[in-house]
């Protein structure tokens, strides 16, 4: 039985920029330590905008929750589009199984299949970035009825036969070892503009001691980086899937990301759905929702524009 903490309410309390009201849905059967009691865990999702126009389903990756997506929120539901932004499972408000051993590529998949599952998700568009990508293009593969778009930013769905940068071994040996891992310092690490003390508040809100981070120091060892990775076959056919793709495909990574770099080319020449779209490469570091929000916004605004005049 998976036993998970859930963050205090009180944690949450006057977040700058999050005025968003929370929705949940059950997963599956744990153990909340706090109370010993067993009961399902639960799943956080933001859900503005129309309930009845099609979906944009933002995904965050690491260390994030959905605070990263929150200046781009309210500019996709203006435009008339139903926004849902989860918190991961292990992140934000979502509860956080306290084992990293719980943590692996094919249940963070189960748990994201559950959510357009119990929703009843159709016609998506996926915006996603990091670990969102990760999860997220897989998602939109074996979903395929499911999507009509994608937009990845700063994301990739790796299968282990690339080289993968040096950079990412020092991350991955950092998140597992180091008895020190500063949420907050580290997101804000990852982006051009200096994050204020308030916002850097709100990243740390959901990890009020160390037992509340076994998801966010999971994820690094997860990526696939060999061919033998458990989660390498079913990339691998995801990408069959991507291949053939001709719904609208775009990419809008940033101009400082040194994980990524590269990543917007490599797909655009793999999937036939970014042909003649408009992608862009837009300011900032890593978290590019953090750097240019209103311009990765604009962009996924646009497209869904441009495809309904299709």
């Amino acid at each position: 039985m998976m036993r998970f903490i859930r963050t205090p309410e009180a944690s949450f309390d006057r977040l700058i920029g999050y005025p968003f009201a929370p929705n949940y849905l059950d997963l599956r059967e744990g153990v909340n330590i706090a109370s010993g009691a067993q009961q399902a865990m639960r799943m956080h999702y933001v859900d503005e905008g129309p309930k009845d126009a099609d979906p944009i389903l933002m995904l965050h990756g690491e260390p994030s929750w959905s605070y990263l997506y929150r200046n781009m929120i309210p500019i996709c539901a203006a435009a008339g589009h139903r926004v849902i932004a989860p918190d991961l499972i292990g992140f934000g408000k979502s509860d956080k199984p306290i084992d990293i051993k719980s943590y692996s590529y094919q249940s963070h998949m189960d748990w994201m299949q559950s959510l357009i599952d119990q929703l009843d998700l159709k016609n998506i568009t996926l915006v996603c970035q990091d670990w969102g990508s990760l999860i997220g293009l897989r998602l939109a593969a074996e979903n395929e009825s499911r999507f009509k778009a994608i937009v990845v930013g700063n994301g990739m769905l790796p299968t282990g036969d690339q080289p993968v940068p040096l950079a990412f071994h020092a991350w991955k040996t950092f998140a597992l070892y180091s008895p020190w891992f500063p949420i907050s310092k580290i997101v804000a690490s990852g982006t051009f503009k200096k994050l204020s003390t308030a916002e850097q508040k709100a990243y740390d809100a959901p990890f009020p001691s160390k037992q509340y981070k076994a998801g966010t120091r999971a994820f690094p060892k997860l990526v696939p980086v060999t061919p033998d990775d458990p989660a390498t076959p079913a990339n691998r056919d995801a990408w069959e899937v991507l291949y053939k793709w001709k719904k609208p495909f775009l990419t809008t990574f940033s101009n400082g990301d040194p994980i990524t770099r590269g990543g917007d080319s490599y797909m655009r020449e793999r999937v036939p759905g970014s042909v003649g779209l408009n992608h862009q490469t837009l300011q900032g570091g890593h978290f590019l929702q953090e750097d240019s929000p209103q311009e990765f916004a604009k962009a996924v605004n646009e497209l869904l524009a441009e495809s309904c005049e299709l």
